[in-house]
């Protein structure tokens, strides 16, 4: 379901595409889920959450804050740009355009920014990276190029580019 609300959008995606995606009739899947919209949030706090899980590994992980953050940067690369699509960030190229008209989806969206802020805060805090700028402006600055890295997928940029732009940001971040 992720990938045809991803290719589609939430709009263009239409009922009978999400319960082919989901191996379920349209009655099952309005049974199980309610409308198109309770299917979406449930779809993104699923991988929102596997995201956040996701990067607070990596975060814990061995190395320095600066290596950490480029692996973190190089797996949303791989992930946003895999073939045969490029599908982005499902809160950047998709929540973010429904949010205006869908505010339950605003707020979920917004929810896991402020996760995957929270995530990069806790590893900044426990860096030994001088505390100017804060820990959290530093993970708001990390959550924006992230952000970045999923329009700019989603866009065609080549995966190439988007590796040298977070190669380019890392240090700026970790200064």
């Amino acid at each position: 379901m992720r990938t045809v609300f991803l290719e589609k959008g939430f709009a263009a995606a239409s009922v009978d595409e999400l319960a082919a995606a989901a191996g379920l009739n349209r009655p099952s899947l309005y049974a199980a889920f309610g409308d198109k919209e309770q299917l979406y949030i449930h779809t993104l706090r699923f991988y929102g959450q596997k995201s956040v899980e996701g990067l607070d590994a990596v975060l814990a992980g061995a190395g320095t804050i600066e290596q950490r953050l480029s692996k973190v940067y190089k797996l949303a690369i791989d992930l946003y740009t895999a073939p045969p699509h490029r599908p982005g960030c499902m809160i950047v190229g998709t929540a973010a355009v429904e949010s205006p008209t869908h505010p339950k989806i605003a707020a979920v969206a917004n929810e896991l920014l402020v996760a995957i802020e929270k995530s990069l805060e806790r590893a900044f805090a426990a860096s030994d990276l001088s505390r100017e700028p804060s820990p959290a402006a530093r993970a708001r600055m990390a959550g924006a190029i992230m952000h970045s890295i999923a329009i700019r997928a989603r866009l065609g940029t080549k995966a190439a580019d988007l590796r040298a732009f977070a190669a380019s940001m890392v240090p700026v971040i970790c200064r």
